[in-house]
């Protein structure tokens, strides 16, 4: 029964900045996280965070990108800086109870096209 609701995707130049936000319903879970997947290519972890705190980023975007996380309004954040071309990709909110970094919840994806 959890939906999960993105918002904040776009297109933007590259260098620029986007944020993403994903509200959940029903109880606090665990693991937060954003996945994306480009035209062509397997969908990818981008970042997730725990309840505890713990952070988990893909290499190609640590540096750039930041997770964070509202308890009281059951939402995450993906903050995107320096955005690059090769970032363009479909991000979906995932989420899970347990502990494991993916999670069987799934939102239905925004748009990020970053372009040249």
């Amino acid at each position: 029964q959890v939906q999960l609701v993105e918002s904040g995707g776009g297109l933007v130049q590259p260098g620029g900045s986007l944020r993403l936000s994903c509200a959940a319903s029903g109880r606090i879970l665990n693991v937060m996280g954003w996945y994306r997947q480009a035209p062509g290519k397997q969908r990818e972890l981008v970042a997730a965070i725990t309840s505890s705190g713990s952070r988990n980023y893909a290499d190609s975007v640590k540096g750039r990108f930041t997770i964070s996380r509202n308890y009281a309004k059951k939402s995450v954040y993906l903050q995107m800086n320096t955005l690059k071309p090769e970032d363009t990709a479909v991000y979906y909110c995932n989420a899970n109870y347990g502990s494991e970094w993916s999670g069987p919840y799934w939102g239905q994806g925004t748009q990020v096209t970053v372009s040249s």
